[in-house]
């Protein structure tokens, strides 16, 4: 059988900051089958912002402080390269590489979107890129595709945003790391551990946490991972509740594996999500999830009293926690399993190289 050539797929990121679009992306692009696919990873900032390690393929940096800056670069780089298929992430990246779709009607571009977009503009600064200024309703249409993370991103698009469905596609985010399920054990009279992995926006909800938490009559402890804007009004808030010494604040660590699995509950306060990877990361190692409920696929991950609970107000939230820590016998296997079966890596791959093989119409072709 003659040996078929690869297809050429580009991936574009802003940079590799730490960050759910940043990490799901560069581990697809770092996984994708070698045999199809001729992949390479582009970015518009500097090699100095990568929180993730890329090592099997091509990486170009085009140290631009702004996608915006580096859009004359991606145009030079696809008029040489000339890509079968090209894939972003994020707004703004999604809107730079639909304009130059219309140059390159050879190449196919799909936008991967990061969030639920009618719902999180409302927790967003007002920022001067181009994900604000050209609305995703005019440049998205010049997409081929418009990839959603979710069940909920995917009917946001099309009720919202009149995408038709044949422009749409739902792929959910991988488990990414190899997680170690942690041991069963009991613990006499020790703190209950809560955790918290999130940038400290206001869409995250660590507020709402906090108040909720300061209602609590018990003895327990709650670790925050990450940093964001909104780590001075979070600090004040820790300081009104008189929480010092039952909050620690962690801004970064390459050991979140390890604080999950030290933890007995991943507390999750967001307001809308794109697909929280946390969470499943979290069930990964066996720690169930107490949320609010959020657009943003919570409805695909928590399978309540199986991996988690979802609470609709801070009255009920309050309750799931003591109820989940007095009342519910979690099992670390169970938990574990419930997204394992749905979100393990090799099912995702899968899944992305059917999307661009189907894109590419050689989907029916045997490798």
């Amino acid at each position: 059988m003659a040996t078929l050539k690869k297809i050429k797929l580009i991936f574009i990121l802003p940079d590799l900051k730490s960050g759910g679009a940043e990490r799901v992306m560069s581990f697809i692009a770092n996984n994708i089958s070698k045999e199809k696919f001729e992949t390479s990873l582009w970015l518009a900032g500097s090699d100095k912002l990568t929180a993730y390690t890329i090592n099997s393929i091509d990486i170009k940096y085009f140290n631009k402080k702004r996608v915006l800056h580096a859009i004359p670069n991606f145009f030079f780089s696809l008029l040489k390269t000339k890509p079968d298929i090209v894939i972003g992430s994020i707004a703004h990246v999604n809107t730079a590489i639909a304009l130059l779709s219309l140059l390159f009607p050879k190449t196919k571009f799909i936008g991967r979107e990061a969030n639920v977009m009618s719902v999180v503009k409302n927790y967003k600064p007002t920022k001067a890129r181009m994900g604000k200024l050209i609305p995703i309703t005019y440049s998205y249409k010049f997409l081929d595709l418009i990839l959603c993370q979710s069940q909920d991103m995917y009917l946001d698009m099309k009720s919202t945003f009149n995408f038709p469905s044949n422009k749409l596609r739902i792929i959910n985010n991988p488990i990414t790391d190899n997680f170690n399920l942690k041991p069963e054990k009991i613990k006499l009279n020790a703190p209950v551990q809560f955790i918290t992995v999130a940038q400290l926006k206001k869409q995250k909800g660590h507020k709402r946490i906090i108040k909720t938490l300061a209602k609590l009559n018990l003895n327990y402890h709650y670790t925050i991972i990450g940093k964001g804007p909104e780590e001075d009004e979070i600090y004040k808030m820790i300081k009104t509740f008189d929480l010092d010494d039952k909050i620690t604040h962690i801004p970064f660590t390459k050991e979140v594996n390890k604080f999950l699995a030290n933890s007995d509950f991943f507390l999750q306060g967001s307001y809308v999500e794109g697909f929280p990877n946390c969470l499943i990361e979290s069930c990964a190692v066996g720690t169930p999830v107490l949320a609010y409920k959020a657009p943003g696929g919570l409805d695909e991950i928590i399978e309540e009293g199986i991996n988690g609970l979802i609470a609709t107000n801070d009255d009920e939230y309050l309750q799931n926690i003591i109820k989940a820590i007095k009342e519910i016998k979690w099992e670390s296997k169970k938990i574990r399993e419930s997204v394992y079966k749905k979100f393990n890596k090799e099912h995702i791959l899968k899944q992305y190289e059917d999307l661009f093989l189907e894109v590419y119409n050689i989907n029916k072709i045997e490798y």
